[in-house]
């Protein structure tokens, strides 16, 4: 288990990470979301043992990262702006990586470069960024590592290729209990494939919660009451909108609560509609008094 406890990281007058506490835990998905600038980045990089916390900790089952090459083979770090060997080519990383990586995959790795339609022997100047982010997934997935760590990774690759990493880190789960942590603008890329949500704003976690467990704490409904009669006094409203004698309201409960509720008040009709991703984390941010216009989905 990945643990982090009062991370900070500051630059100059900056707060990039601000004291976050948080526990990703074996065999799920974490997804890390939050705006640009919000501090994902450098929050991978601290769990990565690539920057020095100014305060705070973070541990791998308990031993600390940073300056511990016996942690840091646990983990394969996936950046957002991809690094090789210069004038290297595929063939290159496998030697590197191998040297590095105990249980690298030489075998699986030459495998996925011809599956990805990647030569070994040409030089990775000459690829394209979506060849380049492609490239790296396969490096991290054939390092063998228990954790990855993914700073958005989907960004840059059509639509099946982010069907095909998926499938990937999906069959490394299960193969040998891979654990990705996976930061991201874009919630619609993480809500299929994530367990645990966390959002990343102003440098601290804003949220941090099991997805199925919000998906079934948090409801859209969309209902016309009586002539007359007013919402139910015993819901907890997070937002209410109306149209004509159509109101849809986002409430937090359990769905039997708000059933009984709405029966309770009379409802002349009501329904409750799933909510996505997108919607319950603005739902979230618009009752913790941030300007959601500001963030990027």
């Amino acid at each position: 288990m990945i643990e982090t406890v009062n991370l900070t990281k500051r630059f100059d007058d900056i707060v990039a990470v601000d004291h976050i506490c948080a526990q990703i835990k074996d065999g799920s998905v974490f997804g890390l979301v939050g705006t640009n600038g919000a501090g994902k980045s450098t929050f991978l990089r601290l769990l990565s043992g690539v920057m020095r916390p100014d305060e705070g900790t973070v541990t791998i089952d308990g031993k600390s990262v940073y300056e511990r090459e016996d942690v840091k083979s646990r983990f394969f770090y996936i950046s957002d702006d991809q690094h090789f060997l210069g004038n290297g080519t595929p063939a290159d990383m496998l030697k590197f990586y191998g040297r590095i990586y105990p249980r690298f995959d030489g075998e699986r790795y030459r495998k996925l470069l011809s599956s990805f339609g990647l030569a070994e022997r040409r030089k990775i100047a000459t690829f394209s960024k979506g060849m380049k982010k492609q490239l790296a997934v396969i490096c991290g997935i054939c390092a063998g590592t228990d954790y990855l760590f993914c700073d958005e990774t989907f960004d840059g690759l059509d639509p099946v290729m982010r069907q095909t990493v998926k499938s990937l880190f999906a069959n490394d789960m299960e193969e040998r209990g891979m654990t990705p942590i996976i930061a991201s603008h874009n919630l619609r890329e993480l809500e299929d494939i994530c367990d645990h949500v966390g959002l990343l704003h102003r440098g601290g976690i804003l949220l941090s919660k099991d997805l199925d467990e919000m998906k079934t704490s948090i409801h859209k409904v969309q209902c016309v009451l009586a002539e007359g009669a007013e919402v139910p006094a015993g819901l907890e409203v997070i937002r209410q909108e109306s149209r004509g004698r159509l109101l849809t309201l986002t409430v937090r409960g359990e769905r039997e609560t708000v059933e009984r509720a709405m029966e309770s008040a009379g409802a002349v009709f009501y329904e409750l509609i799933p909510l996505s991703l997108e919607e319950i984390f603005i739902s979230e941010t618009e009752v913790a008094g941030y300007d959601i216009k500001k963030l990027v989905f």
